[in-house]
């Protein structure tokens, strides 16, 4: 199992590298936004969508993307950053606000139509904060994922090595304080030599550790819609791994709130300019 893992996870870590860097933005919006339909079906799969649904589901959200870029370049982009600020505020109220009360009360909502519509926001905003954040400089995006995907393998194997005591064990067995403890630890390392080597202010660990937190999160939310539903992965669509929802449950959280971070001043102004 662990070696069907790696296999998978080095094919793709060098197609997405490569897609990454190499790609035009055309490409890497369009890219972005096939794996971000993958999990918008898997999400409708989550919620028993039936097939019917699944369908209108994810051409929805396909003709909302499609609209989206092909309106890039005509007088309906000056409502574009307004929408990504919709959406991105969205996004934090939910993880800040919403997420951490559901996942103490670890609440069923069996409403399917609220439960579309927050698939929705919370998978559109992480497209959107995939491309903000490629647009700013790819060496940042990478940075940023490079921050989740190293919390995941440290905590994976601090868990492994030393777990002892269940982080949430009715929504997660798997999942320890330890292994908190060690994704923590591996970002406390990062951000030291980040500073070090670009003379960062040291605060920026702050951030870091705030980053791991709210993958941890992304991470058990959905595990938790995955217990509701009564699967183990999101899909079988990759091998070791599961499914694209369960490679992006800690980026969902983390990537929309960095983009809000950064372009919070500047895109609250913009109301203003489209009254």
């Amino acid at each position: 199992m662990l070696k069907t893992r790696v296999i998978t996870a080095v094919i793709l870590t060098i197609g997405f590298l490569m897609v990454l860097f190499l790609a035009s933005k055309m490409v890497w919006t369009f890219f972005t936004l096939a794996a971000t339909l993958v999990g918008v079906w898997e999400w409708a799969k989550l919620i028993k969508l039936n097939k019917h649904q699944v369908y209108f589901y994810v051409a929805s959200a396909l003709v909302m993307g499609l609209l989206w870029i092909f309106t890039i370049n005509t007088p309906f982009a000056l409502y574009h950053d307004v929408i990504i600020f919709s959406l991105l505020s969205l996004s934090a109220l939910f993880w800040i606000v919403f997420s951490p009360v559901w996942l103490i009360t670890r609440k069923r909502v069996n409403q399917k139509l609220p439960m579309a519509f927050l698939g929705l926001v919370l998978l559109l905003a992480t497209w959107q904060a995939l491309n903000g954040l490629h647009s700013i400089s790819p060496w940042l995006l990478l940075g940023v994922l490079a921050i989740v995907w190293l919390a995941d393998i440290a905590a994976y194997f601090a868990g492994k090595r030393f777990g002892r005591h269940k982080l949430a064990p009715e929504i997660s067995p798997g999942k320890t304080w330890e292994g908190v403890a060690g994704a923590m630890l591996a970002a406390t390392i990062y951000g030291l030599a980040l500073c070090y080597h670009m003379h960062y202010s040291r605060w920026l660990i702050v951030g870091l550790w705030l980053i791991v937190v709210l993958s941890v999160m992304g991470d058990l939310f959905e595990s938790l819609l995955k217990r509701q539903a009564g699967v183990k992965d999101s899909s079988h669509l990759l091998p070791g791994h599961g499914g694209v929802l369960d490679r992006i449950d800690g980026l969902i959280p983390t990537l929309p709130l960095v983009l809000f971070y950064i372009y919070y001043p500047l895109l609250s102004s913009l109301q203003l300019h489209v009254r």
